[in-house]
């Protein structure tokens, strides 16, 4: 398999290089990742958990479906690609640009594009990316989180702490 490579990018998310996935995760370079959160049409979120074997934040709940950006590639392309990736899905609706995270040790040094959407596909997840998922509503995520904030990643806690302030 070929190794991924990166964009590196500066203080402002703007492109100084190119690297490997691996070297720019062990460098703690600033690089680029896109987040979804996927509704249903009764406004339930599905959430995932990660492969135990992942590199980053195993085992860990997290947004619908994440992933870092190809070199080259647009925020929202990579979303769209991450969707059918992880989930076996294409939106419903267009992409929701909602917030972009600043790069740093809190999101493993990715800046973060985040988005939302809808769909009335059904999930098929990815069993190599995703070990199990669930359709929540925004009380059992604010009371799970609020219980057991250990059980999701980071870039997830701060994507919840923006849409829930």
């Amino acid at each position: 398999m070929t190794e991924e490579i990166f964009d590196i990018v500066d203080a402002a998310d703007q492109p100084i290089g190119v690297a490997t996935r691996a070297y720019v995760h062990q460098a703690k370079l600033r690089h680029r990742a896109a987040h979804v959160l996927l509704y249903n049409p009764d406004g339930l979120l599905y959430l995932q958990r990660r492969s135990p074997f992942k590199d980053c934040s195993p085992d860990l709940w997290d947004t619908s479906a994440a992933g870092h950006l190809n070199q080259g590639e647009a925020y929202a392309a990579a979303a769209r690609r991450e969707l059918l990736e992880e989930l076996g899905v294409e939106p419903d609706d267009d992409l929701l640009k909602l917030h972009k995270l600043e790069a740093g040790a809190s999101t493993g040094y990715e800046f973060v594009e985040v988005f939302r959407t809808t769909t009335q596909r059904e999930v098929r997840p990815d069993p190599k990316e995703i070990t199990e998922g669930r359709w929540c509503t925004q009380v059992e995520v604010a009371e799970w989180i609020q219980r057991a904030p250990e059980e999701f990643t980071g870039t997830f806690r701060k994507i919840w702490g923006l849409l829930n302030p």
